[in-house]
């Protein structure tokens, strides 16, 4: 049996650049409020940030990527309340568990994304096997098959989206955007 180490690759601040692109809505792909075009960046949360995370492509992998996303979570302090964080851990575990499952034999090893900023997360799990995944419909009495169905569902309730970003070596990231509520509110 192979025991799932998880290397932790580090956090890594996002630059400048994407930091004013990700919280400027007049930006390219700018996602929150910075309180119009002339108005200073806020200073980012101190829960903000990104982190990469990696495992190998085993089963006994994603009850530790779940743990370590919970852990992350919890030690930065993000708001987070018990219904997104439930709903964050079954995306990552799904997520987790399609990798582990189909794309095992080409990409032995795994990442997880954890990227954060003010009033977002975003998680993403990346492997090297080229073929972007469906959300099929599963039959009634079939055991598997509804996991990207359930993130898709997951992501949608919280007013987020997923998609599916092909990377520069020829595999995937599937990421989950979600919206974090908005401090004081």
């Amino acid at each position: 049996m192979v025991h799932a180490v998880m290397e932790v690759c580090g956090s890594v601040p996002p630059d400048p650049a994407t930091a004013e692109a990700l919280v400027d809505p007049a930006a390219p792909g700018g996602l929150g409020a910075s309180g119009g075009p002339d108005a200073p960046f806020p200073p980012p949360p101190p829960y903000a940030g990104a982190w990469r995370f990696t495992a190998p492509a085993v089963d006994s992998s994603v009850p530790e990527v779940r743990h370590a996303v919970r852990d992350l979570i919890t030690d930065r302090k993000m708001p987070v309340g018990d219904d997104l964080m439930a709903g964050i851990l079954l995306i990552v575990s799904e997520l987790v568990t399609n990798s582990v499952r189909h794309a095992a034999l080409l990409s032995p090893q795994i990442t997880i994304e954890i990227a954060v900023g003010p009033d977002w997360i975003r998680l993403g799990v990346e492997d090297n096997h080229p073929y972007r995944p469906k959300a099929l419909e599963a039959e009634y009495a079939d055991t598997g098959g509804r996991g990207l169905l359930l993130v898709k569902a997951i992501t949608t309730e919280a007013g987020g989206m997923c998609d599916v970003t092909h990377t520069e070596t020829g595999g995937k990231v599937i990421w989950s955007l979600l919206p974090l509520p908005i401090a004081g509110l």
